[in-house]
């Protein structure tokens, strides 16, 4: 790369942080910032407990987002010093590091880009994820449990924490259903565009002819409920019922009724978790499931509303949104950005970020056609 050519890719990278600064609006969020410690420092923050950790969780996520702002802006700075000094002194070793630097912060700013493009009501909150086995048996199952594996292989290649709340274990090999929920500023935001159909192809490990199997899975993600949201349930419109734990383990929650299954009566929803170990445990997880899924139903009605008000009914994502291909040739692919790769397992093993980046992009460029 030519020195000169270094100069074009900086100032496009100049352009972008100036866009995202913009769309960011430092002076508001240093403005938010300071409200948040002034809180936060109040001899009193503690006696609300959950008040206190939506205070300290958001300032913390809104320092760090300052603080990436700042260096990135700080980074492209300097690269632009050092492509100087690599010409001026001619150092082919300064040269390349100026390079490499110049790669990974050109991928930095893709990523803060995409985290400006995440603007939606909800976007910033942690994650609740359930997966279902669908059409394909026990292949089906297996690739759920599969799917389960693949996004907390993601949060953990990022550091986030997660908590699985209920996993309920297919007869023969895998899950029928898991629900986990994604512990990090942004992951309903980031992984919204995860949710759909899912279509794996593959020579059946459980086909004792070796026989080439479909299966499908289903994803859903919705954002997890905060106390401002006043998802109230009586309890005159709930019925708990609890039973005994089953799967893989060996610990009390098989050995006692801690597992609560919650009926939503007036809407049919159902929801269950048996992973906790005290049935008050598995009622409040419980509970946390079924408000999210019941806020979720709230939004579908309102976007409802709103979409018979236009001659075109919004955009709709359809229901298959990936397959994963394993046989007879090797490859991941997105159906609505058109995004592949040719490394099944490598996606299996937690490498999404790509695919997020794109359906982020996607799902902002649909919103923009819908609204013109």
């Amino acid at each position: 790369m030519a020195v000169v050519d270094a100069s074009e890719e900086l100032k496009s990278l100049t352009s972008t942080m100036e866009s995202i600064e913009a769309v960011l609006d430092l002076d508001r969020l240093r403005a938010d910032i300071a409200v948040l410690e002034e809180q936060a420092s109040s001899p009193n923050l503690w006696n609300d407990p959950d008040n206190a950790q939506q205070v300290t969780s958001k300032l913390s996520m809104l320092q760090g987002q300052l603080r990436k702002t700042q260096e990135l802006r700080g980074r492209i700075d300097d690269l632009g010093v050092l492509f100087e000094l690599a010409e001026a002194e001619g150092d082919a070793d300064t040269l390349a590091e100026a390079r490499a630097e110049l790669e990974a912060v050109k991928k930095d700013v893709a990523e803060l880009e995409v985290r400006t493009l995440l603007s939606g009501e909800y976007d910033a909150r942690e994650a609740m994820v359930s997966i279902r086995a669908e059409a394909g048996g026990v292949d089906a199952a297996d690739f759920a449990e599969q799917l389960q594996r693949m996004y907390l292989r993601w949060a953990e290649r990022r550091g986030y924490p997660y908590e699985v709340l209920d996993t309920s274990y297919a007869e023969e090999a895998g899950i029928k259903s898991t629900t986990f929920a994604i512990k990090a500023p942004f992951a309903y935001g980031t992984l919204s565009v995860e949710q759909g159909t899912h279509r794996l192809v593959r020579i059946s490990p459980f086909d004792n002819q070796g026989r080439r199997q479909t299966s499908f899975a289903g994803v859903e993600v919705l954002p997890v409920v905060e106390q401002t949201d006043h998802i109230e349930i009586p309890e005159n419109e709930i019925r708990i019922d609890v039973f005994r734990s089953s799967g893989p383990g060996g610990q009390s929650v098989n050995t006692t009724d801690s597992a609560v299954r919650i009926t939503h009566l007036p809407t049919g929803i159902v929801v269950s978790c048996q992973n906790e170990k005290s049935q008050i445990q598995n009622r409040a997880a419980a509970m946390r499931v079924l408000q999210a899924r019941l806020l979720a139903r709230r939004r579908e009605e309102e976007q409802a509303r709103m979409n018979a008000l236009k001659s075109d009914s919004g955009n709709s994502w359809g229901s298959q949104m990936r397959s994963y291909v394993l046989h007879p040739y090797q490859m991941v692919k997105d159906l609505r950005t058109e995004y592949e790769v040719g490394n099944p397992q490598s996606v299996l093993d937690g490498d999404i970020d790509d695919f997020l980046e794109a359906g982020i992009r996607w799902r902002k460029q649909q919103e923009k056609q819908a609204a013109e």
